[in-house]
């Protein structure tokens, strides 16, 4: 059967679960499109905006969902997810990473032609100076975010004079257009319990609102504090600083997210590996066809949700295969059983593969491209 891609799954060529190839990649449709509504809700009750992260799914078919259910727009981490997304006709782009060579800039100029509401956040003179040449030259005004570290110590200027500086030189250049700031704080997602992630962000939110009272004495109010995510949705929200959530996990969750503390994390696992055993004949364990080419390392070990099997735990054990060693006494999936498993984080996960397969119970509906994976 040829692979069907960004569309339904005709009722007359309709796959089941079991019929796809392992490892894929799944998506459940009914818990994602409630994931989906319970954030742009929650931040509409709020009053602020949600520009969702793609590099969670780097997949347009989702970006745009992610817009029909509310979002103004949504995050990428890189230039080429931008480019994507605005290929597919995705607006309100807003890429949260520096972007600083010659070649990058080239193509973030001809990307804001193309888009013009496109928002690139800046933490550099120098890298201002480069983007403002760059568009002055092509008659264009960019759209900026003055990058601030809250302490992340990734990106970002360091301090409030540092903050007013390069806002100014923003604000005064012609081919540019100061839009307010970004304030990213990734090292505070996923502290748990909720009490200890509420005390950590307390600091950083409060330096928040500093910054926002300096741009405004300064007489630069920001139009738009974009920040916050997953794991701090609900704090970030509370705080009233920001303007714009960037969350992007809550879509489909992972292990690592689910992990925290509850009662905050009202969102529910929807993507998941589909593995089969390949091997069993060691006592106590069998061997699966999903390894470190089918997970992403930087988390948690896949969680085992479907057969259950409990007490089970899942390693990989090279780059195509996984290892289950079960319980004492538990019985043995057989060879060619298929198992599934919670991802341990998506955002690389996802990366891994070319195409989600969306499922409702066991019909696969639809095939969803990941077409922002890869370089450019």
């Amino acid at each position: 059967m040829p692979p069907v891609h960004d569309a339904d799954v005709g009722t007359a060529d309709r796959l089941r679960r079991d019929d796809l190839g392992t490892p894929s990649l799944l998506l459940d449709l009914d818990v994602f499109e409630a994931n989906l509504h319970r954030m742009a809700d929650l931040v509409r009750r709020s009053g602020r905006s949600l520009r969702p992260h793609v590099k969670s799914h780097k997949c347009s078919a989702i970006a745009k969902r992610q817009i029909e259910a509310g979002a103004i727009g949504v995050c990428c981490a890189t230039l080429d997810e931008a480019e994507v997304m605005a290929e597919h006709g995705v607006t309100g782009l807003l890429i949260t990473s520096p972007l600083t060579t010659a070649v990058k800039l080239r193509r973030l100029i001809a990307l804001v032609k193309r888009s013009p509401d496109t928002i690139v956040v800046i933490d550099n003179p120098v890298n201002a100076a480069a983007i403002a040449a760059l568009a002055e030259a092509q008659g264009i005004v960019v759209r900026a975010l003055v990058d601030v570290d809250i302490g992340f110590g990734r990106t970002g200027v360091t301090g409030v004079e540092a903050l007013l500086a390069l806002a100014r030189y923003i604000a005064q250049s012609p081919a540019l257009h100061l839009m307010g700031i970004q304030a990213y704080g990734g090292h505070l997602q996923h502290i748990g319990p909720l009490d200890e992630r509420t005390r950590a962000s307390a600091q950083p939110l409060a330096y928040i609102a500093r910054l926002i009272d300096a741009l405004s004495a300064a007489g630069l109010p920001p139009q738009i504090v974009s920040g916050g995510g997953t794991g701090t949705h609900r704090i970030d929200l509370d705080a009233g600083v920001f303007t714009e959530i960037q969350a992007g996990s809550y879509v489909f969750m992972d292990a690592e997210y689910l992990a925290i503390a509850q009662p905050d994390v009202t969102f529910a696992a929807a993507l998941f590996v589909q593995t089969a055993v390949v091997s069993c004949n060691l006592a106590g364990q069998v061997t699966t066809d999903a390894g470190t080419k089918a997970f992403a390392l930087n988390g948690p070990p896949p969680q085992i949700v479907r057969p259950v099997l409990a007490d089970a735990a899942y390693r990989c054990s090279g780059d195509e295969h996984g290892r289950v060693t079960l319980a004492p006494g538990a019985r043995a999936p057989a060879l060619a059983d298929r198992l599934e498993c919670i991802v341990p984080h998506c955002d690389p996960t996802v990366a891994l593969y070319d195409r989600i397969h969306c499922v409702r119970g066991d019909a696969v509906v639809a095939v969803w491209n990941i077409d922002a994976r890869g370089r450019r």
